[in-house]
């Protein structure tokens, strides 16, 4: 049941002045005296007397509800509905892991925003700004629905941020030399592999998601993906598209295609010797990585393959809209986050400035 803090409403009936209040879902009045005997503010009075041992009663539970109890019974519940599975399980992963292990079995109403402010600094030594970031969030929300169910008046997560000193991953690209050096220590299945994240502009899980049927000689269509072993909806709305293919890189799927078991339309393009779809991480650590490790290029991963693409496209002069529709995302997204334009680059932008305004 739903706890609110009530005040209670005073009003004038038949010249006496009588209270009104709710307590244990039914609904309560008292004469508090005429009108003409005590003064309205004293019938105030009166009436906060009434309904003070109500509210405190009421403050119990969500001195009781510890946040492990809530996030299970309450929060879950609730947010699951709206999540996509894959959504889901990253985030019960990192409650899992982060914050019901360590405020699991404490009250509510008894967390303040110092201490949650703390368990953010700490974290902020040892994990990523990302993660940080998402934990700073998921105490925002859980405690806006505790707020929103009744079960603490005010939230102590409102006022947190995060820290400065967490770590943030470096957002390198590929040179077109180093693109160069990559495809040329991959074998054929791991060199299509990675021009499709390349030169396509695909996310991992919709490389190893594509089935035949979804390949045309012009584009592939995203449909699904594959996360953690799971068929999945693609990431958002915009992640459902139609992905351009080169003319070179359509011919190498009908190269690969020659060497497909089973070429039907459900069968997958990149199929585990059970045929399911093949393992992104296991492709990773196995084929690719260990290759790229010899030419110093082992940090050159899937995302820096699409932040790769979508910074060439930059320095080309691609209209931004129109890589951002490739990449299947928004183009604040595209330009803010995937596109770095190199110093090279820049600089061939300032003597341009500089020319401008010497001249």
């Amino acid at each position: 049941m739903r706890r609110r803090f009530q005040k209670g409403s005073l009003q004038k009936v038949r010249g006496a002045w009588v209270a009104r209040w709710w307590q244990d879902g039914v609904r309560k009045a008292q004469i508090l005296g005429r009108t003409s005997q005590i003064t309205k503010a004293q019938a105030q009075s009166e009436l906060a007397a009434l309904v003070a041992p109500v509210n405190n009663r009421r403050a119990e539970p969500s001195e009781q509800k510890n946040l492990d109890d809530f996030v299970r019974d309450i929060y879950l519940p609730f947010y699951r509905r709206k999540w996509k599975r894959s959504t889901t399980m990253t985030n019960e992963d990192r409650l899992a892991h982060h914050l019901t292990v360590e405020f699991g079995g404490r009250s509510l109403g008894r967390l303040g925003r110092d201490e949650l402010q703390a368990f953010l600094d700490r974290k902020g030594e040892a994990l990523s700004f990302s993660v940080v970031d998402h934990l700073r969030w998921d105490l925002k929300q859980i405690f806006d629905m505790a707020v929103a169910e009744g079960y603490v008046r005010k939230s102590p997560a409102v006022l947190l941020f995060t820290p400065r000193n967490c770590r943030r991953a470096e957002t390198r690209v590929m040179t077109i030399e180093e693109v160069r050096k990559m495809l040329s220590v991959l074998q054929v299945r791991e060199q299509l592999i990675a021009k499709l994240a390349l030169m396509a502009g695909m996310r991992p899980g919709e490389i190893f998601g594509l089935t035949w049927g979804r390949l045309s000689g012009t584009y592939a269509e995203i449909v699904q993906r594959v996360y953690r072993g799971d068929i999945d909806t693609p990431k958002t709305n915009q992640s459902v598209r139609k992905a351009a293919l080169s003319g070179g890189l359509a011919a190498e799927i009908e190269a690969w295609r020659q060497f497909a078991v089973d070429a039907g339309p459900a069968v997958w393009v990149f199929p585990s010797e059970r045929m399911t779809p093949l393992s992104k991480d296991n492709c990773w650590r196995r084929h690719i990585q260990p290759r790229l490790a010899k030419v110093g290029l082992e940090w050159a991963n899937f995302l820096v393959m699409r932040r790769t693409h979508a910074s060439v496209m930059k320095q080309l002069g691609v209209d931004p809209k129109l890589v951002a529709d490739q990449l299947g995302h928004s183009l604040d997204v595209n330009q803010n986050v995937y596109t770095r334009v190199s110093v090279e680059h820049r600089k061939g932008a300032v003597e341009q400035l500089e020319a401008a305004l010497i001249m």
